[in-house]
């Protein structure tokens, strides 16, 4: 009688309400609709991530996708949010070096990677693949975690006086990542030749910087 009690008493702590229920299958779909769109935006890019698309891929209705991201700018928020998380997840498979600034090396050489590999997500999020979206507030967040890895390294760096100098630690990223951005932004526009040469000339920016951030490294 004890082990019927004790096994009604589980079942009943599993029962969901009505809302925890539908909150869970919104999510769900949320999650399906996103994985679509992300599969379009991989496979066509992201000028084919329509609402129209994704709802032919869902087998299912435009206003289903309205009625879980608004617009299109909603569901391209999800996906800047996904590739967030998909270059912080680059950046920490980053070999590490106890050096700094070969570690910062590194780190360059994986953002090349990143916009290489996920070329599409890559123009979502900083290309302006998307002209209506405007990343906001939780966007931007996503963005500083994603680089939270590059973020420590200078930050340790300047702590050891190993990069000297007057600027403070955002601004040192900010001047990092806009050099590589650059190089990378060229080249999806068609400036810098062929990938070989376009990564030669990003090798160089990089090595470059490094070299500026860390003047008394021997080389």
């Amino acid at each position: 009688m004890d082990n019927k009690d004790s096994s009604s008493n589980k079942n009943t702590r599993k029962l969901k309400t009505y809302q925890e229920a539908r909150l869970q299958n919104i999510e769900n779909l949320r999650k399906l609709v996103v994985d679509a769109a992300a599969t379009l935006l991989q496979e066509e890019g992201p000028e084919n991530v329509t609402v129209r698309k994704v709802a032919q891929k869902m087998d299912c209705s435009t206003k289903v996708i309205y009625s879980l991201f608004v617009n299109k700018e909603g569901l391209a928020q999800q996906l800047y949010l996904d590739g967030c998380k998909l270059l912080a997840n680059e950046f920490e498979g980053t070999p590490h070096a106890d050096d700094p600034a070969q570690h910062l090396l590194n780190l360059g050489e994986t953002f090349w990677e990143f916009g290489q590999r996920y070329s599409s997500y890559y123009k979502l999020m900083f290309g302006g693949a998307f002209a209506d979206f405007k990343p906001d507030e939780e966007s931007m967040d996503g963005t500083v975690t994603a680089m939270r890895q590059l973020m420590t390294v200078i930050s340790h760096a300047q702590e050891q006086g190993l990069i000297p100098g007057p600027y403070d630690t955002e601004t040192v990223i900010r001047i990092f990542w806009a050099s590589l951005h650059g190089v990378i932004h060229l080249y999806m526009g068609g400036h810098l030749g062929d990938v070989q040469s376009a990564h030669a000339v990003y090798r160089h920016t990089l090595t470059l910087i490094v070299g500026s951030l860390f003047p008394n490294q021997s080389s």
